[in-house]
């Protein structure tokens, strides 16, 4: 096997930008490397892979019999043009979108290509909404603000409920893929590979430019309530070329991703679906996730695939670390041709930092790259770039070639401000809070803050500062920065800490609302049985050990009543996406968490006998 490069300096483009200071005290930050001219559609790149390497796989998934399937570049063409013709024929435009509810497949990829390949607007919508959502309001939110033409469900039984609930707020045709049956009234997927593509087609794909709107991604924030951002093909194909310029060594490395992470959201959707497509990589599609009873399909997966490149979340990197230090021949198949393990949708813990650079070091012999990037939604996503190798977690580097900052003071930390060809034109059908996004110079309020690794050294880059909103003071009048907090108390309450929504606004001191990791608190619990209801572990005398000596660390390391929690709080009930608590990415909504559970807000303040407190 040749050398796996590994080496930052080879991998990446140099670390630079340019600082320029206001007399308001506002900074802009941008690259010095200008942004090179863009393709005007993604469809491009899918066309050029189809002609210069038709025979590489492009994307994959498990078959009925447990192997790898899907399609070749020149396949997935012939098959989009297909599917793009079908579209045409029952009169789609870019105002009748296509609303595809399923998980990631190779059919969800192929609907999606194809509709932005003739101008058709597609709207990859969360599978929870459907699948997990008690009474599918946020589902029945996005059908009444857009109304789709066609709607397309995996699978006709699993969907049927939902399916229902949004019956009357829509006129369109619905689409069932392989998975199951297809019921009456219903078209089936193999309809649309049918359709004979023509000149129809390729007028369409010549008409599609960079302000054509590719897809509408839909975010609930911070209210709960879906909003749909608009993903222009300009913002899609920018974004795509300053990663390369970035990350030089994707021109000469197609990257080879093992990847669960929702095509409904910007990081897997935007970020990693395009990142293969544009660089004519391999996408597998995982079926598993980071959690209980799933993570196995993940960790089954990635002992067949060696990756080049490994994008997950701070939660996924938790599971994954222990799974690597019990298993020395997934540790081998999983470092063997890695060139970077990319972090980002939540800061990651300072230990499983150290944890992957350690297992990187003991099974392959040498370091590599843990790395990240940060943005949003709104900016398709990348932002900045950490394209060299920072000596701390949270580091996100950057600004990307294209991409300009604005750094405002507020309320002691600098508000980070963004502007540039990635960034959307505004909300679907929602000009109200288009409005309210953009300051003054253009610029789209993100609500995050950033802070300098070294304000003497701005090329070492930004570290991110966590949510403005976030942050909140004591009745001491000190400020409390939740989101390095909340990294900090999981490295202190490590591994029994799922994830921490930090309580104390107007108060004396900082509380711990606590998700607990079920299956690591067990593992405890040696005098109780394997299958002991959840109340019972939580109160187990070893877990709260666990979260005291955690609590005593924290407080131990602390500068003040606002760097540490005095007390803390088991929660039993797992977080709700109805209620806004969690999204798609396992990330934690704080303040919907504090809303909906004031009672135990409440609890923890009042010293119940549930609380646990040094």
């Amino acid at each position: 096997m040749a050398r796996i490069e590994r080496d930052p300096a080879r991998l990446f483009a140099p670390p630079a930008v340019e600082r320029t200071r206001r007399a308001d005290g506002s900074i802009l930050l941008r690259s010095p490397e200008p942004l090179l001219p863009y393709s005007r559609c993604i469809g491009d790149w899918l066309v050029e892979w189809a002609a210069t390497a038709p025979d590489r796989p492009f994307l994959l998934e498990r078959g009925p019999g447990g192997g790898w399937q899907g399609v070749t570049y020149a396949e997935a063409l012939k098959k989009v043009r297909s599917i793009g013709a079908w579209l045409l024929q029952q009169g789609l435009t870019a105002d009748s979108p296509v609303a595809i509810l399923s998980d990631n497949s190779v059919e969800h990829g192929l609907l999606a290509l194809a509709a932005m390949h003739v101008g058709i607007t597609v709207m990859p919508i969360s599978p929870a909404y459907s699948l997990m959502s008690r009474d599918f309001g946020k589902l029945k939110t996005i059908f009444a603000l857009a109304p789709p033409a066609v709607v397309y469900v995996a699978d006709a039984a699993r969907f049927a409920p939902a399916l229902a609930a949004v019956a009357d707020l829509h006129r369109g045709s619905v689409i069932a893929g392989g998975a199951g049956p297809v019921p009456a009234g219903m078209r089936p997927f193999a309809e649309l590979l049918a359709a004979p593509a023509g000149a129809e087609v390729d007028r369409a794909f010549a008409a599609v430019g960079p302000d054509t709107i590719a897809k509408v991604l839909f975010t609930s924030g911070s209210t709960g309530i879906p909003k749909g951002v608009i993903n222009t093909q300009r913002m899609l194909c920018s974004n795509q070329q300053g990663n390369r310029q970035l990350w030089p060594f994707l021109v000469t490395q197609p990257p080879v991703l093992i990847d669960w992470l929702p095509w409904n959201h910007t990081f897997g959707g935007n970020y990693c679906f395009n990142l293969v497509l544009r660089n004519g990589g391999t996408l597998h599609v995982d079926e598993g996730r980071p959690a209980p009873g799933l993570f196995e399909k993940s960790l089954a997966n990635l002992r067949e695939v060696a990756p080049t490149a490994f994008f997950n979340v701070p939660r996924a990197y938790d599971m994954l670390v222990t799974a690597l230090r019990g298993d020395e021949a997934l540790r081998r198949n999983f470092f063997s041709r890695l060139q970077l393990i990319f972090y980002a949708a939540a800061a990651l813990p300072q230990h499983l930092w150290d944890a992957l650079i350690e297992l990187a070091e003991q099974t392959v012999g040498e370091h590599v790259v843990l790395t990240s990037s940060w943005g949003s939604t709104e900016t398709a996503p990348m932002v900045t770039n950490c394209h060299f190798q920072a000596t701390q977690a949270g580091v996100i580097g950057n600004p990307a070639p294209g991409c300009e900052l604005k750094l405002v003071p507020a309320s002691g930390k600098l508000e980070v401000r963004v502007r540039g060809p990635n960034v959307t034109p505004g909300y679907y059908r929602r000009p109200d809070l288009t409005t309210e996004c953009f300051d003054e110079e253009g610029f789209y309020r993100i609500g995050d803050a950033v802070r300098f690794v070294d304000e003497a050294h701005p090329e070492l880059g930004l570290l991110f500062d966590g949510r403005v909103a976030e942050d909140f003071k004591l009745t001491t009048g000190t400020w409390v920065n939740v989101g390095g907090l909340r990294v900090k108390g999981l490295a202190a309450l490590a591994p029994v800490a799922q994830d921490i929504v930090v309580a104390g606004h107007d108060r004396d001191e900082i509380g711990f609302l606590v998700f607990p990791n079920l299956p690591e608190c067990r593992k405890l619990c040696g005098d109780l049985a394997a299958d002991a209801p959840a109340e019972s572990v939580l109160a187990h005398p070893a877990v709260r050990d666990r979260i005291l000596s955690g609590l005593r660390k924290l407080a131990s390391e602390g500068t003040g009543t606002s760097t540490y929690a005095t007390r803390a709080l088991l929660l039993a009930e797992p977080p709700s996406i109805d209620a806004g608590e969690i999204t798609d990415k396992a990330y934690i909504n704080q303040g919907a968490v504090l809303a909906q559970r004031d009672r135990l807000v409440q609890a923890l303040y009042a010293d119940s006998p549930d609380v646990i407190r040094p």
